[in-house]
């Protein structure tokens, strides 16, 4: 069913469940690629492994040939931010990648990013993804019941820049998370960053995408001409983290997280059912 209103999509508790299915898809298929991330490794290579993982597993890329989008997975490399599209590019000791995932499995999407070194990377680059992905964290612990979409945002980018240097740090606006469901993209639009105002109320039975990309630079981001690859215009390093969430009764849930969320949660203090679901 949807809000009328918003034109939310709002999903039974059986739906969630058919959710998560397609959310370990992804969850797998990332997990796999972590581990075949080496020096030397194409990134259509890890395209093809990424294709038959999902395939494997009875789903469907929800990428591939999405409004054209030629590959399983984008595959952002040091100063592309997002929508890097897998080529002969070889994988060089020192590099960071980011890789996007998406799958359909029985009609629902799950949608996830990660960002890996190549072999030993730079500190600064390790502290880079580290913010990334602990803002992502503080993003989907705001995603619960009476909070609205700005918290997410501003939890994002609180999370940021109470980081020593975090006021250095780039967060893109271009780009932002979304809703997911029935449909890779749908509304709400969520963003990184505090944009004050109103927003649509957080609601039991929402599922969003939040996906943080911080840029160790300034946030300013160019698109290159293959119209997809998105680069930070400084050429300073980016990264992209990501997970969907559902908004349940009992808390947010990843549904893109092999243990649900249950960990991290336990850490920030958040009630959420991952630890009985995983």
């Amino acid at each position: 069913m949807f809000r009328r209103k918003d034109r939310i999509e709002i999903k039974t508790p059986e739906q969630i469940e058919l959710m998560r299915g397609a959310g370990l898809v992804v969850a797998r298929t990332l997990e796999l690629l972590r581990s075949t991330v080496v020096p030397g490794v194409t990134t259509r290579a890890l395209d093809a492994v990424a294709e038959e993982a999902i395939r494997d597993h009875g789903a469907i890329p929800s990428f591939l040939g999405y409004h054209g989008f030629p590959a399983s997975i984008c595959t952002s490399v040091n100063d592309e931010v997002v929508h890097g599209i897998p080529g002969d590019r070889v994988l060089l000791p020192g590099d960071q990648i980011s890789i996007d995932c998406g799958a359909i499995l029985a009609g629902w999407h799950g949608d996830a990013a990660i960002t890996v070194g190549v072999g030993e990377i730079d500190p600064a680059a390790t502290e880079l993804s580290r913010v990334t992905e602990d803002a992502l964290w503080r993003g989907l612990a705001a995603a619960r019941i009476g909070n609205r979409v700005v918290d997410i945002g501003a939890a994002v980018e609180d999370s940021v820049r109470a980081e020593p240097g975090g006021t250095a740090y780039g967060i893109v606006e271009e780009y932002v998370g979304h809703g997911i469901g029935t449909s890779m993209h749908m509304d709400p639009n969520v963003p990184n960053y505090a944009t004050g105002g109103r927003s649509p109320l957080l609601a039991a039975g929402m599922a969003l995408a939040i996906e943080p990309m911080v840029c160790a630079g300034d946030r300013t981001v160019r698109t290159l001409d293959d119209d997809w690859t998105v680069v930070t215009a400084d050429g300073h390093r980016a990264c992209h983290w990501e997970h969907t969430v559902a908004i349940t009764e009992q808390g947010p849930w990843v549904l893109t997280a092999l243990d649900g969320g249950a960990e991290r949660f336990a850490a920030l203090g958040v009630a959420s059912p991952a630890a009985e679901r995983g």
